[in-house]
């Protein structure tokens, strides 16, 4: 049998749906197992690789030279093969980096050592042993590696229950956002809505968005975070920007059009992790709007010639 056939029948073994037994999902395992048509699978070893630069390089130059995966199909790798590879206990993410942000450039991808060990055994006497073995702690290896992914996440408490954000500067900036600014610029808000790299609904207070008359459908243009001042009739709009997307002229319009029938003073905020990366954007932000920063949280930059913070006039 070729080294892809003999992948395929070691993923059936690892209890793999049957749609991640397919050509693609084999040649992902040997990329990660640095397996070629003529390396015995006992030399199967475990690095860590990103999926362009790693796992479709190795598939290409070693199996794919006549028809190589396009750029483009990184996304299928990703989606629909690496993803249920995680869910199974087969591959870890960021193990070297836990930390990284869900879509850093940086994500990378290895075989646990548990799914390594049945990959090695192939065709040797232990092969059954070594199946049965790794079927037997199956859902304790997916609880393991869930349970290590989520020590990373930024825990957030929301009127009294814990959410958990993905890990990176973002949603660093996002806590902050509600831990932070609400409780100096918003005392006493209301979280209506925040969005998360992974969800984008992590949390989503939708009968205070209705009674603000504010639209949430799967085209509406929501911000990262939405915060409502009842006390004061306010609604704080904030952007968190760790690498794009602060409230340009551009943005302010769109969310305009979002709040047009809000019958409460809307507050736009952009928030930065830092003065750094807010002097990068400093060019883009629009007029009538707020600034904070979450490395100084007792502070605001108001974008306005007349007053300070506060929604614009209408």
């Amino acid at each position: 049998m070729s080294k892809i056939t003999e992948a395929q029948e070691i993923l059936r073994a690892l209890g793999l749906p049957v749609a991640q037994q397919n050509e693609m999902s084999a040649l992902t395992l040997l990329a990660l197992c640095g397996i070629k048509e003529n390396t015995p699978w006992a030399n199967a070893s475990r690095s860590s690789q990103r999926i362009t630069k790693g796992i479709m390089a190795f598939v290409n130059e070693n199996y794919k030279g006549d028809s190589p995966y396009a750029p483009n199909t990184r996304e299928i790798f990703r989606r629909q093969v690496l993803h249920q590879f995680i869910q199974a206990g087969v591959v870890n993410y960021n193990p070297d980096a836990p930390c990284l942000p869900v879509n850093s450039p940086r994500a990378h991808y290895a075989i646990t050592e548990e799914a390594l060990e049945v990959v090695k055994s192939y065709g040797a006497r232990n092969w059954d042993n070594e199946i049965l073995h790794f079927s037997a702690q199956y859902e304790i290896l997916r609880e393991k590696y869930a349970a290590e992914r989520n020590m990373n996440r930024i825990p957030l408490i929301v009127e009294g229950r814990e959410y958990y954000l993905s890990p990176g500067v973002h949603n660093e900036v996002q806590a902050s956002v509600v831990t932070e600014f609400a409780s100096r610029f918003a005392p006493g808000g209301k979280l209506l809505y925040i969005g998360d790299t992974e969800d984008k609904d992590l949390y989503i207070n939708s009968q205070g968005l209705e009674t603000l008359h504010l639209p949430v459908t799967e085209h509406s243009k929501l911000p990262d975070i939405i915060i409502s001042d009842d006390k004061r009739e306010w609604l704080f709009l904030i952007e968190v920007v760790t690498s794009h997307g602060p409230v340009s002229a551009k943005r302010l319009i769109e969310l305009e059009d979002f709040t047009k029938d809000c019958p409460y003073g809307i507050v736009y905020v952009t928030a930065f992790p830092n003065a750094k990366e807010f002097k990068k954007h400093v060019a883009d932000i629009a007029w009538e709007t707020e600034v904070w920063l979450s490395d100084t949280p007792d502070h605001m930059i108001h974008f306005n010639g007349d007053r300070f913070i506060g929604p614009r006039r209408k």
